[in-house]
Parts: structure tokens; sequence; C-alpha cells
């Protein structure tokens, strides 16, 4: 049976879809038989970053009706056979999503796929409470600013007492945090929580950072997650996360402000 990795945060617009899409392609990259689900139920954009909008016919809440079969909705992808994506409905809300539906659609694609990995809506909803339920893994992604990592505890919080995990008296659901939007130089000016503090704060231990970026818009924008622009410090560290995720040991990248060179210290730019 496949492992459910669920991307969730508190607070929206943190980086979660780019994240979700990114590590579906290190997954697939490295190998992985993987299934990336969008649970924003009439808000999906995942679709978007993979490029594959214009090739969706059937979406979740379709498998969920009846509409079709899993595998009618299912869109490979066209750079790894490995992948596929489960699109959300448009058209829908949240409501469409039942418990019952939710489990037959994620314990399906446990039986086909290594990995199946959970697009969350951020907050506590219902789409993003279904996400978080059946995992067995959560990459927490967190902006390091105090309302992100304050929502995030919440989120954390309800991972450890009412995931089916939890219900079941199983062990509980691995959590990890992925910082994103990290600026070195914003932290060493203290206007950036540090990674130290993060995870002090919310007890969990940070499994990647990611850079701010220009090259994360240009990527989203182009419909080419950027883990495949491999020139790109963000690409990078998300290739390192994917590894850690699978249990590399990487040391961590892109923690240090850049040093300034003699006329940027005697110009100030």
């Amino acid at each position: 049976m496949g492992e459910v990795i669920v991307v969730t945060s508190g607070k929206g617009g943190v980086g979660k879809t780019t994240t979700s899409a990114s590590l579906a392609c290190g997954f697939a990259r490295r190998g992985k038989k993987i299934a990336v689900v969008d649970f924003d139920i009439g808000l999906r954009n995942l679709d978007l970053i993979m490029g594959c909008e214009r090739r969706v016919v059937y979406d979740f809440v379709n498998v969920i009706n009846g509409d079709c079969s899993l595998k009618q909705a299912l869109i490979k992808d066209k750079r790894f056979d490995n992948l596929s994506v489960l699109a959300a409905s448009q058209t829908k809300d949240k409501d469409a999503l039942t418990q019952d539906g939710v489990a037959k659609v994620i314990d399906e694609l446990k039986s086909e796929f290594d990995i199946v990995l959970c697009d969350s809506p951020a907050g506590i909803e219902r789409g993003a409470f279904f996400a978080m339920y059946f995992a067995d893994r959560a990459v927490v992604v967190v902006n390091p600013e105090v309302s992100s990592v304050r929502d995030s505890d919440r989120v954390l919080g309800i991972m450890s007492s009412k995931s089916r995990r939890a219900e079941q008296g199983q062990t509980a659901v691995k959590e990890h945090l992925l910082l994103t939007r990290y600026s070195p130089e914003r932290v060493e000016r203290g206007d950036m929580m540090s990674i130290g503090d993060v995870e002090e704060i919310l007890g969990v231990k940070v499994i990647g950072v990611i850079p701010e970026s220009p090259e994360v818009l240009s990527a989203s924008n182009s419909g080419v997650p950027v883990i495949l622009d491999e020139n790109s410090d963000a690409g990078q560290a998300y290739t390192d996360a994917v590894a850690r995720l699978l249990g590399d040991t990487v040391p961590m990248r892109f923690l240090d402000a850049k040093k300034k060179g003699f006329f940027q210290r005697l110009f100030g730019s």
C-alpha cells in the first residue's frame, strides 16, 4: 500500500500548491509512482501549476459521485510517466466531499501508487480536514512570520488529535515543516523569524528551506514546477527537500546571507 502525504498550512498564500507540484515532480524523478490530488474544491490551481489545465475532463468530485472511474479522471503528466494528477472541481463547493467518498478514492490510489500527495486548501475547513484526515505524513508549509506560524500550530494540533491514525490508535502522523520565502538577509535584520525560532514554537523539525526567489512565480505562470529549474536556488532547495523526505541525509543550503562585494558595501546596493 502506498503512503499518503498531505501538504498543508494554516495560512493561505504561503506556497502550498507550488510545493505540492514540486514535491510531486521530485518524487517522480526519483522513480516513485505518485498521484497528486487537489483538495481545493471550487478554487483549483494545481492543474495550472502542473501545466495540465487543458486536459482536465473529469475531476475529484466526479469520481466521488460515480460519474467516472478514477482511471478516467487521472491525468498522466507529460514529463513523467509515473506521475498522475487528480484535479479539483471548479464548479462544486466543499460540501461535495464526503468522508466515505474521499476514503474510497484515497484507498484506491494507495493500492496503485507508492505515494499519494494531497494538496490541501489552507486553514481548517472541510477540504483541508479531509486532506489531513487520511495522512500518514504531513508537510506543513510555513512562511517565517508570526501569523503563518500561529496558524500552522492550529493545523498541527488538529492532525495530532483528529486524523484517522489518531482515531484508530495508530502511530501519529509524522510531521515536517517546510519554510518558504526564506530570506537570510531579513533574518539578520530581525525582520523575519529564524529557522530555530519556528522549530522551537511549533516543536517540529524543518525538512527544507525554500529561499525567496523570482523563479517561483515565473515557473508557476508557465506551468512548469520550479523544481524542474535546476539552475534556480528554489528548484535546488525543493530537490533537497524531496531527498530528505525519502530518507537521504542532505545538508541545508541557502541559509546564510550573501556577502556583499566591495562596491556593494561602498555604495549600498
